[in-house]
């Protein structure tokens, strides 16, 4: 079963990675343009973009053993490829629910909403 995180909730989903000792990876799986106009700032974890298409030839970029945030823009693409990278055998996968367009709501106002 998928993880799911609200963005109002990401910062105790955080504190409990980085009390393991680990840094998360938020992987953003929206399109380039999507990422220019509205992106998070990385605080405490890694980010990264790799868009929804492109996950499967690109999947072997990523560790399976870290723990992962996936962020679309109103989470269902990043619903997507959290069950894919389960099923893939990664252990750790959260999906941010509500995407960017809830982050900018709920944790970042200066996050434009699109």
């Amino acid at each position: 079963m998928l993880a799911q995180v609200r963005p109002a909730q990401f910062d105790q989903w955080l504190q409990q990675v980085q009390a393991q000792g680990l840094t998360p990876l938020v992987l953003d799986v929206r399109e380039p343009w999507e990422c220019a106009t509205a992106s998070v700032t990385p605080q405490g974890f890694e980010l990264v973009n790799i868009p929804m298409q492109d996950i499967p030839a690109r999947q072997q970029e990523l560790d399976p053993e870290r723990p992962i945030a996936c962020l679309c823009h109103h989470g269902m693409r990043s619903m997507h490829v959290g069950m894919f990278l389960l099923n893939q055998g990664f252990e750790q996968v959260t999906n941010i629910t509500g995407g960017i367009d809830a982050w900018s709501r709920e944790r970042d106002t200066a996050v434009p909403v699109y």
